[in-house]
């Protein structure tokens, strides 16, 4: 590894971390999760070691996501998983410290943008920056974004929905809905105890959502054995859940996704209305490889809409680029301050 190369480009979801290195593209991708022991507040495990241990933890060792909705909801909990990455992205070279650009939602206060350049320089960082979602996903999922047309990115990760028109480099309309990826899961677990009185986590949740999820009903339904504890006699118990139960358990959270969606639309000025049009609307993040999600929301509001290619992979890809070039994106990226 060479000694100039100080720049690394952070991802801090809710659900997952990805770091991006310039020259080297994605390094990491690891659930944002963190295991401390509660004796002594250590940190014993980050990332996809401490999500095994998520709901499975004896009572000394608290295993928890530090963000929640794409914000820090536990400041050194958060610092300390920030100085594992930055330390593992830059393996055994601490000569220098590294510049360090992080994406956040857009919704995010001053207070909170402050949190996450904070932690970020405690963690190592010699100059922290960052970066709405929205803006790194646009670069990392290719999008011009300093031409003087719109574009419509909705970045659906794990706490938040970030719905952005882009021109010339900056954001003209945007909003950030606190549904993603979580309260979906959320909504599937709550469905199955309502429905078939068994309480399943989180995990099993997601399993649900990525096997055979959809967000619209489908003629072909898959279906999925699950278990869980009964909610009545308390003891585990397995069932089968298919396609369109999880179509209906999610309804709700997919309904305020196009609600965000509507809203940006409709405080879009018509010339970039247009572009959009033209163009479709732009899917990045772990959530938009929802089954049916791109139909279903370009259904709702009348435009195309499609799945940005590598969408988990856009807003790292994208807080790197405008690192590499910060001369050229200084009017996206939020100061320091």
């Amino acid at each position: 590894m060479s000694f100039f190369q100080k720049k690394i480009g952070i991802d801090l979801g809710t659900a997952n971390t990805l770091v991006y290195v310039p020259k080297k593209g994605i390094i990491l991708n690891e659930p944002t999760v963190v295991a401390i022991s509660i004796d002594d507040n250590k940190v014993l495990a980050v990332g996809a070691e401490a999500k095994e241990m998520l709901g499975r933890t004896p009572e000394t060792i608290l295993a928890s996501r530090p963000m929640r909705d794409g914000v820090i909801a536990d400041y050194r909990v958060t610092e300390a998983m920030l100085r594992y990455f930055i330390n593992k992205a830059l393996g055994n070279v601490h000569f220098f410290r590294p510049e360090v650009m992080i994406s956040v939602p857009g919704g995010i206060n001053s207070t909170e943008r402050r949190a996450v350049i904070d932690a970020a320089t405690a963690a190592g960082a010699k100059a922290a920056y960052v970066i709405k979602e929205t803006v790194a996903a646009a670069i990392g999922a290719g999008i011009p974004i300093a031409s003087a047309t719109g574009n419509l990115i909705i970045d659906i990760g794990g706490g938040t929905t970030d719905v952005a028109v882009l021109s010339l480099g900056g954001i003209v309309t945007s909003t950030s809905v606190r549904v993603a990826g979580n309260k979906i899961d959320a909504a599937i677990a709550d469905y199955v105890r309502r429905k078939h009185g068994l309480a399943i986590g989180d995990r099993t949740a997601e399993e649900i959502k990525i096997n055979i999820g959809s967000a619209m009903l489908v003629d072909e339904e898959e279906s999925i054995e699950i278990k869980g504890r009964d909610m009545i006699q308390g003891l585990p118990r397995s069932i089968s859940i298919s396609t369109n139960e999880v179509v209906e358990a999610i309804q709700d959270e997919l309904r305020e996704i196009v609600r965000a969606v509507r809203v940006v639309l409709q405080e879009t000025p018509p010339e970039l209305a247009s572009d959009i049009m033209d163009k479709g609307m732009v899917l990045t993040g772990g959530s938009s490889l929802l089954r049916n999600l791109d139909r279903m929301i370009a259904q709702a509001v009348g435009v195309p809409a499609y799945v940005a290619e590598d969408a988990i992979l856009c807003v790292a890809k994208g807080t790197g680029i405008a690192l590499e070039n910060l001369d050229s994106y200084k009017k996206s990226i939020l100061s320091a301050r």
